[in-house]
């Protein structure tokens, strides 16, 4: 047989081939679970645990008070914070009703001026847009006040999450929140410290960003 005929032969197959229908898999019916509001919250801190995170379910301001404790126990010197939030606001009435031996350092400045202090900080924390139970995960959505690299930089990240901006899953998110009217340019989805493994499977904490998240849970 040639070459040339040989040739023909194959491209004939292929040919061939290219009329036949392609299969598509059937699509089963599927909906976000539902869960209630407590059940939201339960299942929240269950994943989030699961993953090392440390959280905390506390009352309306109540965790000003729990922060400032355990900062005073992990002997952090310094907490980042976005100036003008409201939790920045709340931070800076209760360190000035009572001292405290961890400096409060407000974000005001651009990051190029402010990199060298921040890699220098030993925790920042940040208000949320959110939480995903069935995936354990927080919604940020950084601004000038609350850039991404406030908690993404120090080794300590600390959010705080509304109870009642719980949801179920990230197309009930989307939803609530209206992203199909006004998406962010750039959210964050954190579930849990840094974390990465490498070839060999072991699982490593704080390669690439903090390597804990203190999440408090505001009912």
């Amino acid at each position: 047989m040639s070459r040339s005929s040989a040739r023909a032969r194959i491209l004939s197959r292929l040919y061939k081939n290219t009329e036949t229908a392609a299969y598509t898999p059937e699509a089963k019916p599927w909906s976000p679970p539902a869960l209630s509001p407590a059940k939201r919250i339960t299942r929240f801190v269950e994943l989030m645990e699961a993953m090392r995170s440390e959280v905390y379910r506390v009352k309306d301001d109540e965790w000003a008070p729990a922060l400032r404790k355990i900062l005073r126990t992990r002997e952090m010197a310094t907490l980042a914070y976005g100036k003008g939030t409201w939790c920045g606001d709340i931070l800076e009435k209760s360190w000035k009703e009572k001292a405290h031996p961890t400096d409060l350092i407000p974000w005001t400045r651009d990051v190029e001026e402010f990199r060298d202090e921040l890699f220098g900080i030993n925790a920042g924390i940040t208000t949320t847009m959110g939480g995903i139970a069935e995936a354990a995960a927080l919604i940020l959505w950084p601004s000038p006040q609350e850039p991404r690299l406030l908690s993404l930089v120090p080794p300590v990240h600390i959010a705080l999450v509304k109870a009642k901006e719980i949801y179920t899953s990230f197309p009930e998110a989307i939803k609530k929140l209206k992203w199909a009217q006004k998406a962010p340019t750039n959210s964050l989805l954190i579930s849990g410290p840094s974390k990465t493994a490498d070839i060999e499977l072991i699982l490593q904490f704080g390669v690439h960003g903090p390597t804990d998240l203190i999440v408090f849970v505001i009912e």
